[in-house]
């Protein structure tokens, strides 16, 4: 049986890598008493995949996980036995069982919603941005130098900026009431995946001033994949079990 979580990640828990994260989520599963699926062979592991790793130092609401098990109990039972074992600043939100032939959540992800909003008074966001962003959309062509880990490439990102605008950030996680932040939807993949640092560098460097990325704080809010030619979330393919 397939079965989707989503979780949430504040507080200290943004500076504990991926890989431990999957380290962590293996030892939860078996604290939580789940039927866990082992794949088989000489050295049997969990079957589990994540949907698209979040970065060193980024928060979150929308990360997602796919494990495979034997039996389960009801959502709300088994969002309740995971909770009693979770650190500070991991939370289960959903727990959903899907259909058998689901495709793994990495392959369906396609873009993704983010905050990204000051850390000090200091770098506040103005008045005058709203404008400025328009500006900066309605370019032709948004061109930069995207970097891999083997080359580098210039490319226009402009078609993978679904929306950039300032809206108000509030998370009772991070201590945060109505701050106005950039929120940004991005593609966000294998195939293209555009991170919002990516296109606030872009922004600033066409409006003439300095970006530092210690000065914000990234919150990604949720993460989505297509259907029907239209943007829905990861957990909305999955249904919960009573």
């Amino acid at each position: 049986m397939k079965i989707r979580i989503k979780f949430s990640k504040h507080g200290c828990m943004k500076f504990i890598g991926h890989l431990d994260i999957m380290r962590y989520f293996q030892k939860a599963h078996i604290r939580a008493g789940l039927d866990m699926a082992y794949s088989e062979g000489f050295n049997p592991h969990q079957i589990m995949s994540f949907a698209a790793p979040l970065g060193v130092g980024l928060t979150s609401d929308g990360e997602y996980l796919d494990i495979n098990v034997k039996s389960t109990e009801s959502s709300k039972v088994s969002i309740e036995k995971l909770n009693k074992v979770m650190v500070e600043g991991m939370h289960i939100l959903e727990y959903k069982k899907l259909p058998d032939d689901a495709k793994k959540s990495m392959s369906l992800v396609s873009a993704a919603d983010y905050y990204v909003y000051p850390k000090s008074q200091e770098h506040g966001l103005s008045n005058q941005l709203t404008e400025q962003i328009s500006s900066f959309l309605n370019q032709d062509e948004i061109l930069v130098t995207k970097k891999t880990k083997k080359s580098e490439k210039t490319m226009d990102i402009k078609p993978y900026i679904y929306d950039f605008s300032i809206k108000n950030y509030s998370s009772c996680q991070e201590e945060v009431e109505n701050l106005p932040a950039y929120f940004l939807s991005l593609a966000t993949g294998s195939e293209t995946n555009i991170k919002p640092e990516l296109v606030l560098k872009a922004f600033y460097e066409f409006i003439g001033e300095e970006f530092q990325e210690a000065w914000f704080q990234i919150h990604r809010q949720e993460v989505y994949t297509t259907s029907d030619g239209k943007f829905v979330t990861l957990g909305s393919l999955g249904e919960d079990i009573e």
